[in-house]
């Protein structure tokens, strides 16, 4: 009997800000070294999300485009490493968009990490590979503590094959159609998780307002850790406590659980 490998303690015993803990106006943008500094001296744990660059290399950062976050245009995708790495971040004071060795630096096994791979097929296909080899090939020496996710089930299997003793889970949602660039096809199939055995998944973090869902619920009830994204506000968090094992926040100073 295979053994999955299990999320770490730590991702359940302590909040996880979502794409560090950020907030602008302290000058720290999502995903920043500042974000991830101000969350390792909290102690929290950390979300992150990663993105694949031209010349396939792993970058902390949200967004396919650019714009948003700052101010240029296009897709990071079409950028090579150097010139992502020197692009300032919007409201950063000095901050560029970090490489994925780099952060691991940066944190050093002090807190859990909890990275989620973005979906590079575009439509959660089997268009992936770049960025998770990426991924492996940065994880592959780290010490910390650490878990895998993605939207992407595929992106998942081939994590499952580079580095078979990483944990890992998928990122899973109430999938309305009307909040995601898939077809309706796919989003009633993602919305049932049948994925989750055949990548070797051990937790899922799901769509806060969604935890009552039934597949969820069986999950849960069957010893599945159960994340959930993304609580804004101590109220929020007291509802979501209720169903899920551990929250991914922004927006405030979460509490520790006794």
């Amino acid at each position: 009997m295979t053994t999955l490998p299990v999320l770490p303690d730590d991702l359940l015993r302590l909040p996880v800000a979502h794409r560090a803990y950020h907030d602008v106006e302290r000058g720290r943008p999502e995903n920043s070294r500042a974000a991830i500094r101000a969350a390792v001296a909290a102690g929290y744990g950390i979300e992150i999300d990663l993105q694949l660059t031209a010349d396939g290399a792993a970058m902390v950062f949200h967004d396919y485009d650019l714009g948003r976050l700052t101010g240029q245009s296009g897709p990071l995708r079409q950028r090579s490493a150097g010139e992502a790495a020197a692009i300032p971040l919007l409201h950063g004071d000095g901050e560029t968009i970090p490489r994925f060795e780099e952060v691991l630096d940066l944190v050093a096994g002090r807190v859990p990490l909890l990275v989620e791979l973005k979906d590079q097929d575009g439509a959660m296909g089997a268009d992936v590979g770049a960025l998770e080899a990426a991924a492996a090939r940065a994880l592959s020496g780290y010490a910390g503590s650490v878990a895998v996710m993605s939207f992407n089930p595929h992106s998942m299997a081939e994590m499952a094959r580079l580095l078979p003793d990483l944990p890992r889970g998928l990122t899973t949602s109430s999938y309305d159609p009307a909040d995601w660039p898939l077809s309706t096809a796919t989003c009633d199939r993602l919305r049932e998780i049948p994925d989750f055995g055949r990548v070797g998944a051990g937790f899922i973090s799901h769509e806060a307002a969604d935890l009552s869902r039934p597949w969820v619920r069986a999950l849960h009830a069957d010893g599945v850790p159960v994340l959930c994204w993304t609580i804004k506000s101590p109220e929020a968090e007291a509802v979501a406590r209720k169903l899920a094992d551990n929250i991914t926040f922004e927006g405030y100073v979460a509490e520790f659980p006794a």
